[in-house]
């Protein structure tokens, strides 16, 4: 059950991680600024909208690393 569990939400965390790389800024600007990537801040020098791109690209990536080290050692339990 847990395993299934796992998998499930390794899954939507691998989906949700390939979809937040992609909005990530290259070098000529990227599909973030679709979203209001380019209207930069006067204090820090990068927007809102990347640094909380930023935050959920670490956060689902977090997701995932546990979900794989859980699955890991579930299956070398079993």
């Amino acid at each position: 059950m847990i395993i299934t569990l796992l998998s499930i939400v390794l899954i939507v965390a691998s989906l949700l991680l390939m979809v937040l790389v992609l909005l990530h800024r290259g070098k000529g600007g990227g599909l973030s600024s679709m979203f209001g990537g380019s209207m930069y801040s006067s204090l820090s020098g990068s927007s809102v909208v990347e640094r909380n791109l930023d935050r959920l690209t670490v956060i689902a990536g977090l997701v995932w690393s546990i979900c794989i080290i859980g699955l890991g050692l579930l299956y070398k339990a079993s």
